[in-house]
């Protein structure tokens, strides 16, 4: 069996799974991106989501692929799992992981390495991940916002914000300039794996309606490890979910 490369970037995604971006004037291109997603009203009625599909992971030990749901509930309530297929690496059967987020504190496990540690500037990434944006009082947050020159995104001319919580490592966030939707973010993650901080770039795409909403259905995460790409197929809204589900068992 291939070396296992260390899944630590998936708490960091749970949390831009719900959108975040910012603006020019900010409080003017806060108010073009939440239009762009849908309004207001529209976001005020979601309560929670469950999005499923599949995860490839490629990694320096070889390609992981599988199921995965992802379960969030406002205010920043977040749990993930996946089962990823270890024979292209190898491995005997499959191997699941699970990560869990309460609003205060996250549990990781999976089933071949146990417990995980959850390194504190993924915790910080959680605890100020609002659903369904965080940017719907960004200010009563104490979060800054500023902008910086435009830069290219595959091509297209990006709005550049730099999004700065109140605790916890900035977030650059790239806005379409013209559908002023979120197409790109690069944050700082920390990995006791690769010895310190990494840069991790997350690009969103295929955004879709659901419930008068956009969503993006492919998420695809980078860092100088591996690749994570979520490809849904279900995005559902406002289901009832048990806060068990969000705590370590």
């Amino acid at each position: 069996m291939k070396k296992l490369s260390p899944l630590f970037l998936l708490l960091a995604l749970i949390p831009r799974l719900s959108t975040i971006a910012s603006a020019q004037n900010d409080e003017a291109v806060v108010e073009k991106h939440l239009a762009a997603l849908g309004g207001r009203e529209a976001l005020s009625k979601l309560t929670s989501r469950k999005s499923t599909g599949t995860v490839n992971l490629t990694t320096p030990g070889g390609p992981l692929s599988g199921p995965v749901e992802i379960l969030v509930k406002s205010p920043n309530k977040s749990r993930l799992q996946m089962t990823l297929d270890l024979a292209a690496i190898g491995g005997p059967g499959t191997m699941t992981v699970e990560q869990r987020f309460d609003g205060t504190t996250a549990y990781a496990t999976n089933s071949m390495q146990g417990e995980t540690e959850i390194p504190a500037k993924q915790l910080d990434h959680l605890r100020n991940n609002v659903f369904p944006t965080p940017l719907i009082g960004y200010k009563d947050r104490s979060t800054r916002i500023e902008v910086l020159a435009n830069e290219k995104v595959n091509g297209k001319d990006a709005i550049v914000l730099l999004v700065t919580p109140k605790s916890g490592p900035p977030t650059r966030m790239f806005l379409d300039a013209e559908t002023y939707l979120l197409i790109r973010f690069v944050t700082t993650i920390s990995s006791p794996q690769l010895g310190g901080d990494v840069e991790q770039t997350t690009d969103l795409s295929d955004y879709r309606v659901v419930d008068g909403v956009k969503v993006p259905f492919r998420v695809v995460a980078a860092n100088s490890l591996q690749t994570v790409t979520f490809a849904f197929d279900k995005i559902e809204h406002n289901i009832a979910i048990d806060d068990a589900m969000f705590v370590k068992k």
